[in-house]
């Protein structure tokens, strides 16, 4: 007891006993009141008050089984069930020796025997339940995610593993839960709705593994891990998971996607199973036709092929096996189309796999960052064949670079783009920035601060597959931006659907409205060209006039151009 006489005054907790007998409780009181504030009242609803009133700073209740109003056993249950008042530690009082087990069953931290007739005993088991209940706190506070209650993802993996052990490494599944454009909700409706949202799904997760059994984190923002015993027949159960989970939001404009990674006696990591059904989360990604997958060996064979593709980046730099290459912009105002500038695409030549379509690796390098080394490689490249052309025909030609979102989060942007401008001898209007719709709706402002930045520095910024990402019109009216895009997808059907035909009039109107011209990409005949003409397209580019090509070929191009041929 020597710790509990040496507490400083100020750090006393508070204790109640809840007796009707009043010598008994004055006893009690006489006993503890040394070491802790103590309140007393003599029965069970006069108690219950007291306890919700003082849920945060009541330490422990020492509650007597028999009672009026609500006995002991009662109340006890009513503490137990509250989610915010199990915390609180309660020592059952009675001379009843055989309550004794009923009393812990029902979650009681103790049990104390009248008469009191060994104070240091009592005060040692007070104490005792004090502080186990209060590392209990500290314990939970720091293993679980504080806004839905599941573990955390370290305590998670933790748990998981001991799981394995205990249950003789019973086969278990691994699924992982993201919230479809989850970023848009928090944008259109706050972070307390997108929170109550994550709290919602937290809820209905934690339901189901106690229905089913297992583990349950939540991993990250908007994501979650389950780890729950093997699942037989998935087609039919993991629907019945993705309905139990949204049937908890109670709004039904928002929607899950599920990665799974079923356990089959394959013999992984566990980290890595969640990995992979974190892989399929994602592949899902906004196809909306499901909202679950499951991790196969096409997949692990695909997974595997992009790993090579990460890894052999590096050297592919270094071996100049990315190609640029460069596809022809005109401008069709006038009468006949004339030939303005560039737009400059790349491509991978892999000494093994041959040809590698930018479809195949640039979603996977923006995904891991590496995009940037990428970017960079395509900007000098682009910059010292602007230098190259100026220095045969006399005059600088335009060329629009590709600037991915995770470019526009570099703080040293400006300074690169600059140092490559001056590296090659242009000017900054030589290298036109293509930046996409969708990266201004993932950040607005953040891209707009970048964007600003860069115009004030003398570039020329173009929205990029405009229409095909989420902008409001409000969001439009204050992009810098010197030109809009059009995604080639509303070109694709213009000659035959009437609304493509409109929708792209429509757009064209706001970039009037904006004052900034209208490119249009994937132009393929003569007909889409006289329709968007008609529309009031400014610069359009696409297979009509030509197909991307290397440098030396677009260089005899433009000789053909200048001589007139």
């Amino acid at each position: 007891m020597q710790e509990l006489l040496n507490r400083p005054k100020g750090l006393h907790r508070t204790v109640l006993i809840v007796d009707d007998e009043l010598i008994e409780r004055e006893m009690l009181g006489a006993i503890l009141c040394d070491y802790y504030e103590i309140i007393y009242t003599d029965n069970g609803e006069s108690a219950l008050e007291i306890i919700k009133r003082e849920k945060l700073t009541l330490s422990l209740v020492l509650l007597d089984l028999h009672i009026p109003k609500l006995d002991g056993f009662s109340l006890l249950k009513i503490i137990r069930s509250d989610s915010e008042l199990w915390r609180i530690p309660v020592i059952m009082l009675t001379a009843e020796k055989e309550a004794e087990v009923e009393s812990l069953q029902l979650g009681a931290a103790d049990f104390i025997t009248k008469p009191y007739d060994a104070p240091d005993v009592i005060r040692a088991r007070v104490n005792h339940s004090i502080e186990l209940a209060e590392d209990r706190i500290i314990i939970l506070d720091t293993e679980r995610d504080a806004l839905t209650g599941l573990f955390n993802k370290e305590f998670f993996f933790e748990y998981a593993r001991r799981m394995e052990n205990q249950n003789n490494n019973m086969p278990m599944d691994a699924i992982v839960i993201d919230v479809n454009r989850f970023h848009i909700i928090n944008e259109l409706y706050g972070k307390d709705y997108a929170d109550l949202i994550l709290k919602r799904i937290g809820n209905s997760i934690h339901d189901l593994v106690t229905q089913v059994g297992g583990l349950a984190c939540r991993s990250n923002s908007n994501c979650f891990g389950i780890y729950v015993p093997h699942i037989e027949n998935y087609k039919v159960q993991l629907p019945m998971y993705i309905s139990m989970i949204e049937k908890g939001l109670e709004d039904t404009r928002i929607t899950i996607r599920m990665g799974v990674y079923l356990d089959e006696g394959q013999k992984i990591d566990l980290e890595q199973r969640f990995e992979r059904a974190a892989l399929v989360c994602r592949k899902i990604g906004s196809n909306y036709s499901t909202c679950y997958d499951v991790y196969n060996t096409a997949l692990h064979t695909k997974e595997l092929h992009s790993e090579r593709l990460i890894n052999d980046m590096d050297s592919a730099l270094i071996e100049k096996q990315f190609k640029v290459f460069y596809q022809p912009k005109y401008s069709i105002k006038d009468n006949k189309p004339v030939f303005t500038s560039f737009e400059a695409l790349v491509r991978w030549y892999h000494p093994e796999y041959g040809l590698i379509t930018p479809d195949e690796f640039i979603v996977l390098f923006e995904d891991n960052g590496l995009i940037r080394q990428l970017d960079r490689y395509v900007w000098n490249e682009a910059a010292a064949q602007i230098r190259k052309w100026r220095d045969e025909f006399g005059f600088s030609i335009p060329v629009s670079v590709n600037v991915s979102r995770v470019d526009a989060f570099n703080p040293k942007l400006v300074e690169t783009l600059k140092n490559i401008i001056e590296n090659n001898g242009i000017n900054n209007e030589d290298l036109l920035l293509e930046i996409t719709e969708s990266a201004y709706a993932d950040n607005s402002q953040q891209i707009i601060n970048t964007v600003v930045v860069l115009r004030d520095n003398g570039f020329k910024i173009e929205m990029d597959d405009f229409g095909s990402g989420y902008s409001s019109l409000n969001m439009l009216c204050s992009l810098p931006i010197d030109a809009l895009k059009l995604d080639m997808k509303f070109v694709k059907n213009i000659c035959n659907n009437q609304k493509d035909y409109r929708l792209v009039g429509i757009m064209t109107e706001i970039a009037r409205l904006l004052e900034v011209p209208v490119i249009v990409e994937g132009v393929e005949t003569e007909q889409q060209l006289k329709l968007l003409k008609e529309i009031g397209c400014d610069i359009i580019q696409g297979y009509y006039f030509s197909k991307p090509l290397p440098a030396e070929d677009i260089t005899e191009l433009i000789r053909k151009t200048v001589q007139g041929e």
